[in-house]
């Protein structure tokens, strides 16, 4: 009872710091990446904090493995550098002792990833999918903003307005550049205002000049005007995104196809790679006192990548149709399983160190 407490307060604190450790990285990165393309232009600035959320939802799952695994990995790690485990395999506990706490500690964690994976994270991929649309199809109109210049919806004309909307609601020194089958418009003129009818949305210029030709020859004209009205880009709405990670489980279940199954083998593996893992962490704990304190944790998350990999290999594989699904869905987990076969054998055939040192895995002389 006082092995399996010590143990539980030892991976919980443990997988704690590591879970807040990994989320505020996965938040600073998505945060760096999108505040990036806010500057650029290519997401709006109020988008920022749903996007995060959208984010950290889908990628929650694979938090949750590492934190698992890292978890148990570091807590038993300690336990040989400070020699707790001597004292624990002198009580005549072997090693195989640590697969039930481990699997108490581990299998809420697992229960989530697989509620998260199965169901949570499509909704989420979904809705960030549909928000992203919903950016995409917003008008011209929606995407100028005062000292940026901006790019239409459908890629073909720059924005630029110098100073925004004031109180009589237009904007000034307005700049917009347009350039088609090989000819380029600019226009530029002192103010601009937005206008609408039956047949669209206009912005209406005032006060300009309209530079009209094609780059590289001397064909240009020059037009001034008092008043201009250019038509806004629209996109039309798009149906909601037809990808297999915005669909739910049950829809992939019901209308199977190569993509679909693809996705099957990643959403049923990431609760099943917790698990192996969290399993695997025990005989990779193992730590000499005397040796780097890093060789084992580099080589658990060396194998750990390589895993990942495997079953994102996998899932391509089977989206693709070269492997079937039944094979792609076992064949990471099943060299994971003879791993960790391996490594239990090794660490259970082989005497611990401290015998070695002290003659105790030697054969004995006969008188």
């Amino acid at each position: 009872m006082i092995f399996r407490r010590a143990l539980q307060r030892e991976f919980t604190h443990a997988a704690a710091a590591v879970f807040i450790a990994l989320f505020a990285i996965m938040i600073t990165v998505a945060l760096v990446r999108l505040l990036g393309l806010a500057a650029g232009g290519r997401v709006p600035a109020d988008a920022v904090v749903a996007l995060i959320g959208f984010t950290s939802l889908v990628d929650l799952p694979v938090v949750l493995t590492l934190t698992v695994f890292l978890g148990v990995l570091m807590s038993l790690s300690r336990s040989y550098r400070d020699s707790e485990m001597v004292v624990w395999f002198s009580a005549g506990l072997p090693l195989t002792a640590w697969i039930w706490p481990v699997l108490c500690f581990a299998m809420p964690l697992i229960l989530v990833i697989g509620g998260v994976t199965l169901y949570l994270g499509p909704w989420a991929q979904q809705e960030m999918s549909d928000y992203r649309d919903q950016l995409k199809n917003r008008d011209d109109a929606q995407r100028v903003a005062p000292g940026v210049f901006r790019e239409s919806a459908g890629a073909t004309r720059v924005f630029f307005v110098e100073v925004g909307a004031g109180e009589d609601g237009k904007v000034r020194n307005v700049f917009v550049s347009d350039e088609r089958d090989g000819r380029l418009t600019v226009v530029s003129a002192a103010q601009g205002s937005i206008s609408s009818d039956e047949n669209g949305r206009y912005v209406v210029l005032e006060q300009g000049r309209r530079y009209d030709g094609r780059p590289g020859t001397p064909e240009y004209r020059v037009m001034a005007f008092d008043s201009y009205r250019l038509r806004l880009e629209s996109s039309s709405q798009e149906a909601g995104s037809s990808k297999a990670r915005g669909k739910s489980t049950r829809e992939l279940l019901q209308a199977p196809d190569a993509r679909a199954w693809g996705e099957l083998v990643f959403r049923f593996s990431m609760p099943l790679s917790a698990l192996l893992l969290a399993l695997l962490a025990i005989p990779l704990s193992f730590a000499n006192p005397r040796a780097g304190r890093t060789n084992n944790l580099l080589l658990a998350i060396f194998i750990c990548l390589v895993y990942y990999n495997i079953i994102v290999s996998c899932q391509s594989w089977v989206s693709q149709g070269k492997l079937p699904f039944l094979l792609g869905l076992s064949l990471p987990h099943a060299i994971a399983a003879v791993l960790l076969g391996a490594f239990f054998y090794r660490r259970l055939a082989v005497a611990p160190f401290w015998q070695r040192r002290n003659g105790a895995a030697l054969p004995r002389k006969q008188p």
